[in-house]
């Protein structure tokens, strides 16, 4: 009970890691009209989750192997590789500044020993600490027993910071917003499955329109959200 519980507490969207901070591209999909409607919000998160699954998911997935492993070097590897994929300014400024703030709050509230090395390597300048290899090297000491648990958290906390940017830039409800939820995370075992063994040469995020709307919201003059 007290691992679900923490692992409840770490899956929060309130989490402050500075994931609600961020909306992911949706800011310049909704000035823009190409996010618009229920429907169209949906889409662009099910798009979101299948790029995250195959970029983000895979270093998780590799960067939970390095951790069993006990290799914060070889874990390091996993981190330079998520960051390099990272294409667009914003994406990269996210991941490594949510995957820090998660560090630090795992280190303050629970202490537990890898963690506070992985930290030590974010300070010290030897690694991004990109949020996927920062969600790896906290695992432990929050109650994530695996890398399944992992990326479900991981899904959930991109699902849940999306639909509540949804919240402040359209005309959506609460109720619509929570049966996208539901309706989006009954896909994540499926999108787990199909890259459950994957090698960090299967990571990859062809995502052109993501990128171009990234870009577009680091130039934008009116913002809502960081970038």
């Amino acid at each position: 009970m007290a691992d679900l519980l923490r692992l409840l507490q770490f899956g929060d969207s309130a989490l402050p890691i500075g994931g609600f901070s961020f909306s992911s591209g949706l800011e310049t999909a909704t000035e823009i009209g190409l996010v618009h409607n229920v429907e169209t919000l949906e889409a662009f998160l099910d798009a979101a989750l299948r790029i995250s699954a195959s970029g983000d998911g895979v270093g998780l997935v590799c960067a939970f192997r390095a951790l069993e492993a006990q290799d914060l070097d070889a874990l390091s590897a996993v981190d330079e590789e998520i960051n390099a994929r990272k294409l667009n300014e914003e994406t990269r400024l996210m991941s490594v500044r949510m995957g820090r703030k998660l560090v630090e709050l795992s280190a303050h509230v629970v202490g537990d020993p890898i963690n506070v090395e992985w930290l030590g390597r974010i300070r010290d300048g030897r690694t991004p600490g990109t949020h996927p290899a920062s969600l790896a090297a906290t695992s432990a000491g929050v109650g994530i027993r695996s890398d399944e648990e992992a990326f479900a958290l991981l899904n959930y906390s991109l699902a849940t910071a999306i639909l509540g940017a949804a919240l402040r830039l359209m005309r959506v409800s609460f109720v619509e917003t929570q049966s996208i939820l539901w309706r989006s995370m009954e896909k994540v075992p499926e999108a787990y499955a199909a890259i459950e063994g994957a090698t960090l040469d299967d990571m990859a995020g062809f995502a052109p329109v993501t990128d171009i709307l990234a870009a577009l919201h680091v130039k934008g003059h009116l913002r809502m959200f960081m970038n």
